[in-house]
């Protein structure tokens, strides 16, 4: 094993690990675990492996995802979606997400959720993780039992319940599932009805109506692009806008740009800050997630605070419980699947006491810097695991920590030439790849790695 910053000179030794989720996070942490000689349980609750980037049509009882008693549905995936990073900037190290030349996969360098869900499929398989992995069982209950210094874990497999002991737990579980959900003034008594994005699956059930989405992330912009084609009119209601004006859009006969809401009435209008307004069918709140932990017990060691988890040294291990309770995917606004793979690789080492972590005080006082940098730069407490240009910097830490190659740079080239094609030609940037070199220097990096039969992707 490789030295590290951070080796040990402790006994190396074997721990009995749950991880839940089998989506890539899940599923990468598993395998680096018993890399690195850990014994694994992983928890998934669906049928299948793939995490959010299993589609189902189904939607929960509650479109809004107000009701706690709601149905839930854990994918938020909707027929149309493609990636937004190139394919090849998504893959782990050493199994590269090439294009595969079979006609029943998709070739594009933006593929679709199919083929982020097979290519998921085809690493479980490849790396012997579905023979971990409890498909169809619910962790309800994860607390910490002092006395024996295990985890207890209360899980249920259709009827059946089970109580377990384990070392470490490794949440894995994702922050696309619990709706974030706009505050609209008036909504109490407006006539229309509401959604969340979680529950968007295609365009059908809105043909012929007023739509208004709230929100201008990439599903607000998604969602309305499929659903100018059978909406009466859509109105996309921003706080901020980035590459388009407000208005009309051009090449649409039937799409406005709005400032945010002001508020809504009883006979069905939409009133917008810039005093216009619309009389609509419904709205869809494309708002984002909150982090959702509904299973862990903590006795407040570790909390969601305005969806800021905390406190989590390096995003990862709350300190009070290090490291015996971890988190893999916190962090957004980053290419996640080889972040999770530097995380999984740094959470097996500690746990194996390959790699040693400060001390408690150490690492408290680590947060505590992070807390006061960011307030300083005003950035909100619900941005705190947003990593975007500080992602780089962060993966480079945890792969030091880790004995690990250093994050490659085409990764990130490909990262900020998406961003300037998204603003160049929102409408097309996916299809109309302008930056060749960048996938033919991916390829030439990732050939090596890969036993897969690959072509060099589709633009």
């Amino acid at each position: 094993m490789p030295q590290s910053p951070g080796h040990a000179t402790q006994p190396i030794v074997s721990r009995h690990v749950a991880v839940i989720g089998a989506g890539a996070a899940g599923l990468v942490t598993a395998r680096e675990l018993r890399r690195e000689g850990h014994s694994v349980v992983v928890f998934e609750r669906g049928d299948q492996v793939g995490g959010l980037w299993v589609y189902t049509p189904n939607v929960e009882s509650d479109q809004i995802g107000l009701d706690p008693t709601r149905t839930t549905v854990h994918s938020s995936v909707y027929h149309s979606l493609r990636t937004n990073l190139p394919r090849d900037s998504m893959g782990f190290s050493d199994y590269p997400f090439v294009a595969k030349d079979d006609p029943d996969r998709d070739p594009r360098l933006f593929p679709g959720h199919r083929e982020v869900m097979m290519y998921l499929q085809d690493f479980a398989r490849e790396f012997g993780i579905d023979e971990l992995v409890r498909l169809e069982t619910e962790v309800v209950r994860v607390r910490f039992v002092e006395e024996e210094e295990k985890w207890k874990i209360k899980s249920k497999q259709r009827h059946k319940e089970m109580d377990e002991i384990f070392d470490a737990v490794v949440v894995c579980n994702g922050h696309y599932t619990q709706p974030l959900v706009s505050h609209v003034p008036g909504i109490n008594k407006w006539s229309g009805k509401q959604m969340h994005s979680h529950n968007y699956r295609d365009p059908k059930p809105f043909q012929d109506q007023v739509v208004v989405l709230i929100g201008n992330s990439a599903s607000a912009f998604d969602i309305s692009r499929d659903l100018v084609g059978v909406a009466k009119e859509v109105h996309i209601a921003a706080r901020t806008v980035k590459c388009e004006t407000f208005g009309k859009q051009p090449a649409y006969d039937n799409l406005w740009l709005h400032p945010m809401i002001k508020n809504v009435c009883e006979d069905g209008s939409v009133h917008f800050q810039d005093g216009s307004f619309v009389i609509a069918n419904i709205i869809i709140h494309c708002t984002g997630y909150k982090y959702h932990f509904p299973f862990l017990e903590t006795n407040g060691f570790v909390i969601v605070d305005d969806n800021r988890v905390g406190p989590l040294y390096k995003h990862i291990f709350p300190p009070a419980l290090a490291p015996w309770l971890s988190f893999v995917g916190i962090p957004f606004q980053v290419i996640t699947f080889p972040m999770f793979e530097l995380q999984s690789k740094w959470i097996a080492g500690v746990l194996s006491n390959r790699i040693t972590l400060p001390s408690q005080e150490e690492m408290m006082e680590d947060v505590k810097a992070l807390y006061s940098s960011l307030e300083a730069s005003g950035t909100p407490k619900r941005e705190t695991h947003a990593l975007d240009d500080k992602q780089v910097k962060y993966n480079n830490w945890l792969a030091d920590q880790c004995g690990c190659p250093a994050y490659e740079d085409w990764r990130m080239e490909m990262y900020y030439a998406t961003i300037k094609g998204r603003l160049a030609n929102l409408e097309s940037y996916r299809d109309e790849w302008e930056t060749q070199h960048l996938v033919l220097q991916a390829y030439d990096f990732i050939k090596p790695a890969s036993n897969q039969t690959t072509s060099v992707p589709e633009i």
